[in-house]
This record gives C-alpha cells, sequence and structure tokens, in this order.
C-alpha cells in the first residue's frame, strides 16, 4: 500500500492568508519548507480563480479542503467549481453546529448530507467529516462519532480523524484509524504537550506526547492518501517555522 503523502493544512496560516497577495506569499514559503500539497482554509476574501493561479504558480496540489456546512447546503455548485478549480477531490467541513450533537443529530446531518454527496460523487469527488473532542461524547451507550460512522455508507461519508482532538476527547487515534479504514483518505496530524504549568498545548509533530510509530503505521495500513499537519495556535512560535518543525520531524521518521 502506498505511503500516505504529507502535506500542511493551511488554517495553520489563517492569519497570513486574508488576501490574494497573502496566499500567494504563504503558498511559495509552505513549499519552500517542502510540502508538496496542501488543505486550503481559513482563506480571506479571493476570486477562486486568482486562488487557482496562486496555487499552480507555486508547484502545490490541493488535496483537501474544509468548507463550511452552510455552503454546502446552499452554494453546492459555487463549491463545486472552485473544487474543480483547484483540482481538489476531498472536500471536507471542519465541523457541525451545535444543534447537530444530539441522538437525532447523525439522523439529522445524513439525511441532509444524501443529495450532497449524490452531487459531489457525479463530479468525481468525495465528502469528509473532521472531529473535534465534543464528537466523542456518550449520547446513551455510544459517542456521536461512533453513531455517525456506524450509521454512515462509506460511499457517502467519509472520515477526516484528527490525533491531537480524539486524545483530547479520551480516545485513542490509533484504534479510530483502524476503525476507518477503507474510507479515510484525510488525515490531520496534531500532536499534545503537556507544560510544566498544567497546561495541555497543541504541539509540533514529535514535539508532544503521541505514539507517532503506531499513529503513522496505522494511517499507511488503513488507506489514508494524505496526513495534513495542524496546528490550530502556535503559541510563542510563528506558524510557518511550526510547519517547519513537524515537516523536518515527519522527514525524520520516513514520513516526508
Amino acid at each position: 500500500m502506498p505511503k500516505p503523502v504529507v502535506g500542511a493544512q493551511l488554517y495553520t496560516v489563517r492569519d497570513f492568508t486574508k488576501n490574494i497577495s497573502e496566499i500567494a506569499d504563504t503558498l511559495r514559503k509552505v513549499r519552500d519548507i517542502g510540502y508538496k500539497t496542501v488543505q486550503v482554509s481559513g482563506f480571506g476574501p479571493a476570486d477562486p480563480r486568482e486562488v487557482a493561479k496562486a496555487i499552480g504558480d507555486s508547484g502545490l496540489t490541493v488535496a483537501a479542503t474544509h468548507t463550511g456546512w452552510t455552503r454546502f447546503l446552499k452554494e453546492l455548485d459555487a463549491v463545486i467549481e472552485e473544487h474543480k478549480l483547484w483540482g481538489c477531490v476531498h472536500p471536507a467541513i471542519g465541523g457541525l453546529p451545535g444543534e447537530y450533537f444530539c441522538e437525532e443529530g447523525v439522523k439529522r446531518f445524513l439525511d441532509e448530507l444524501a443529495p450532497v454527496s449524490e452531487r459531489l460523487a457525479a463530479e468525481g469527488m468525495d465528502f469528509s467529516y473532521h472531529n473535534h473532542h465534543h464528537e466523542l461524547a456518550r449520547y446513551g451507550d455510544k459517542t456521536w462519532l461512533a453513531r455517525l460512522y456506524e450509521t454512515a455508507d462509506p460511499a457517502v461519508l467519509k472520515a477526516e480523524i484528527d490525533t491531537y482532538w480524539i486524545v483530547a476527547g479520551g480516545g485513542d487515534p490509533v484504534a479510530w484509524i483502524r476503525r476507518c479504514a477503507g474510507r479515510q483518505p484525510l488525515l490531520h496530524l496534531k500532536d499534545m504537550r503537556i507544560m510544566p504549568d498544567r497546561e495541555i498545548r497543541m504541539a509540533e509533530i514529535g514535539e508532544g506526547n503521541l505514539n507517532w510509530p503506531a499513529i503513522l503505521q496505522a494511517a499507511e495500513e488503513s488507506g489514508v492518501e494524505h496526513m495534513l499537519v495542524e496546528q490550530d495556535r502556535c503559541y510563542e512560535r510563528d506558524p510557518f517555522e511550526s510547519l517547519a518543525i513537524s515537516f523536518r520531524n515527519l522527514q525524520a521518521m520516513g514520513c516526508a
């Protein structure tokens, strides 16, 4: 089975993608670090055609996106056109509004998703769901996330497991990656560090406590296509430095 490709989730550098000039500069910086692919997320207002040109000029490819759920429901034609412009077949959402997080919320989401997923599939695209920690709250005898993936047809809904948020929710990322084998084109890589004052922080890959040998092995064996480095907060570090540290550490692990 081929190794997953390591990419950068651009939400990490969202403060530097507020307009097309910043987007183009950021793409060049990410490519210079060594990344070959990105996930588009957190961009400010920009013409999708100009974004496509900046992507092409950078030499990067777009592995995936995060697009708001409301846009999938109300602007699907535009979303599809954007993904065609960017050569991206893996649209995803970063999460759902709070009203979906109840036992009935899984059915509501999947009922709404069905026609969206059908349209995307007709265009050669799929649809992935990215978790945080609150999806591991239990409703009855199962977590919301377990109910979601047990109920949804893998052809309709793919997984985008986030390693940090699974741990934050009390779960095992290796177990969840293997649980979603065959339906997970995307995986978010994010480490967790405990500070001396007991603060829990997001960390660069290899700078925290997650079991990366096991995570990376599970990803490869489970058919993950793209492993996307994301760090929502970089604290005292420049976000580009954080992306570079993660890339170098993954190189040392034989992944990048």
